[in-house]
């Protein structure tokens, strides 16, 4: 059966074509494209349903993050080629299926081959697989897919155990290469993808591959757990992606809230998705769509998800002018976009946790003489904490501020830039996260 939230549209008219038994799904995502996603076929045996345990927000792929030669050519990527990313399981299961986007295409995205494996030593962002762990991923029978521009895809179910906070390697082979120089991905994987020509999906390893730290067309993971198992959705921006963490080493801010929860007696069943985008914005599109138009497909649609935390506005603050009017506007704004989204949310039955928004004190270029930029932060922080609105507030800014210099990011928790964190100070974010707020 569907979850309901298997369903994914973005901003704007959303046509929902079902049909009981089909097993495929039709959805206007925006005025000139479609999504298409495919339907499981008798999933599992059992009560349960499906939950996103791994997630990724895809976005355009700028020219500075397309894959190097040979990879990339004009209106041509990875043809006769061999793709390798490691992804990182919160709470596992026995049956999985994958989500792969080709939202940002602008011709199909022909998929040839799909392999799901356990990577050497379980380590993330290494190019080698444990022999005889690879399993072919299938699409309504098949080993291959078209994905229609503007869509994404659901892979069939396949038994293939993932054990709670481990990692996975997905291979994927292209034969012909996506015929478009505009191409899906996350730039911020903070772990390592390889590439080779040649069709290596089987390979133990790919010697000599490439090596860049994006995922490409790869956006989620599901699991088929119990009733009670549920997912915390996180749309943020490059605080949430992870900029100043440890690369392969798994310690953005979610990645140490699911580890907290999972010490935390019946808490083990919840999954933390992580819909960060590095340079993201609420109110107009940047590096990615803003939020109001992703809303749908990051957040609302994402299966099994129960709670949506949102940790943004930092970037919408830090490029609007710095003057006085342009300031307040801009928080103004802000404010009336975080209640379109408690609306949206709450129409799907999801509970929504604003987040304060953390300092930028001494940030180039946020940070104005004139504190214009300050004042708005505080303005939205103020009406985050005391308008009641969000279902909870999480006082981030608190959290990580600098006592004697609230304007500041406390300097133990500062990367270097005045407006990223450590993985210490992302720690500190898990940790003033509630528990109780998911129970």
């Amino acid at each position: 059966m569907r979850n309901s939230h298997d369903l994914i549209g973005r901003l704007g008219a959303v046509v929902i074509a079902a049909v009981a038994t089909a097993a495929i799904t039709t959805v206007a995502v925006r005025p000139h494209t479609t999504l298409t996603v495919r339907a499981s076929a008798g999933a599992s045996a059992g009560a349960g349903h499906w939950v996103g345990t791994w997630a990724a927000a895809p976005q355009l792929t700028e020219d500075s993050n397309m894959p190097p030669g040979p990879f990339s050519q004009p209106n041509l990527t990875f043809a006769d080629s061999t793709i390798r990313q490691s992804i990182h399981v919160t709470v596992g299961g026995k049956q999985i299926r994958l989500r792969f986007s080709n939202a940002y295409g602008t011709t199909d995205l022909p998929i040839t081959k799909v392999s799901v494996a356990l990577p050497a030593g379980g380590k993330a962002g290494v190019s080698a697989i444990q022999p005889g762990t690879s399993k072919t991923v299938r699409f309504d029978g098949s080993p291959s897919t078209d994905i229609p521009d503007g869509a994404d895809a659901i892979s069939d179910p396949l038994d293939f155990p993932a054990g709670t906070n481990t990692n996975l390697t997905v291979t994927m082979y292209l034969a012909s290469g996506h015929a478009s120089s505009s191409i899906t991905s996350h730039p911020g994987s903070r772990t390592d993808t390889f590439m080779v020509n040649g069709d290596h999906v089987s390979d133990s390893d790919l010697a000599g591959a490439a090596d860049v730290q994006h995922w490409y067309f790869l956006s989620g993971l599901e699991s088929w757990e119990p009733g009670g198992s549920s997912a915390i959705d996180v749309i943020g921006d490059s605080l949430t992606d992870g900029r100043g963490s440890t690369t392969d080493g798994d310690d953005k801010w979610t990645d140490q809230l699911f580890n907290r929860l999972q010490s935390v007696p019946g808490e083990q069943n919840l999954t933390v998705l992580n819909q960060g985008l590095g340079g993201n914005r609420i109110l107009n599109d940047s590096l990615g769509p803003n939020v109001l138009a992703r809303l749908d497909r990051d957040g609302l649609s994402q299966s099994g998800t129960k709670w949506l935390i949102v940790w943004e506005g930092v970037n919408d603050i830090g490029t609007a002018d710095a003057t006085e009017a342009a300031q307040k506007k801009v928080a103004s704004d802000l404010i009336a976009a975080y209640q379109q989204i408690i609306d949206r949310a709450h129409a799907q039955g999801l509970k929504v946790y604003g987040a304060t928004i953390t300092p930028f004190g001494g940030n180039d270029p946020y940070d104005d003489p004139n504190g214009y930029r300050e004042a708005a932060r505080e303005t939205v922080n103020n009406w985050i904490r005391t308008s009641r609105k969000f279902d909870a507030v999480l006082d981030f800014d608190k959290a990580v501020r600098d006592p004697s210099h609230p304007r500041d990011i406390n300097p133990v928790y500062d990367v270097g830039d005045h407006l990223h964190l450590t993985p210490q100070g992302y720690g500190v974010i898990a940790n003033s996260v509630p528990a109780s707020l998911f129970r």
